[in-house]
């Protein structure tokens, strides 16, 4: 039987996509058995891959807010895995970071979740992730957020906080209004409990 400790080791020694991986490979990945929230996000950017530590950025600092968390409690895997669609950096491309390499999601995705017992919230960062994690997603990214309430209890999608976001933050301020409080609630209350 897999152990989430001898898994995680694993995925940090894996090399299965590095010919694709334009820095080579450096899986960044939180978890733990006590983990009470999953954070599924895209891939790392060029920054995390450097720092090795997740949303280590101004994408990290705003999705902090978002949540009403401090780094501390952020950074500590009893709260919060850190589980991207893909554990490297995928490159950039024409209009940003490439999309995160699918070998992932096929090969350690379907083996780590099951051993994240204690979650009671995934938060789907991103269309990759909601793709993964939510299979009733709507048509476009913004309509998936927009029905964000027929996730719940389990999920909510969430936009990706990059800072390149900002036009859509500004288009559509009801994320702000009633999704942010709704989702600062749930993360307290799993937090809590």
């Amino acid at each position: 039987m897999t152990t989430l400790p001898g898994l995680l080791r694993d995925i940090a020694s894996c090399r299965e996509c590095e010919a694709s991986l334009p820095r080579g490979p450096r899986p960044v990945i939180r978890a733990s058995a006590g983990s009470r929230i999953l954070i599924a996000g895209q891939a790392p950017g060029r920054k995390v891959h450097e720092s090795g530590v997740p949303w280590d950025d101004a994408s990290g600092k705003r999705l902090r807010e978002w949540l009403g968390v401090d780094a501390s409690s952020f950074y500590d895997a009893g709260n919060f895995a850190i589980v991207p669609m893909g554990f490297c950096y995928p490159g950039t491309g024409a209009n940003g970071d490439l999309p995160p390499r699918p070998e992932c999601s096929r090969l350690w995705h379907p083996r780590l979740l099951p051993l994240l017992e204690n979650v009671k919230l995934v938060l789907a960062v991103g269309g990759y992730a909601q793709a993964y994690h939510l299979p009733e997603r709507k048509r476009t990214l913004t309509e998936t957020v927009a029905a964000w309430r027929e996730y719940l209890p389990m999920a909510m999608p969430l936009p990706h906080p990059s800072p390149r976001n900002q036009m859509w933050l500004a288009r559509n301020p009801w994320f702000a209004a009633e999704l942010l409080p709704e989702l600062k609630k749930r993360v307290a209350g799993a937090l809590a409990k």
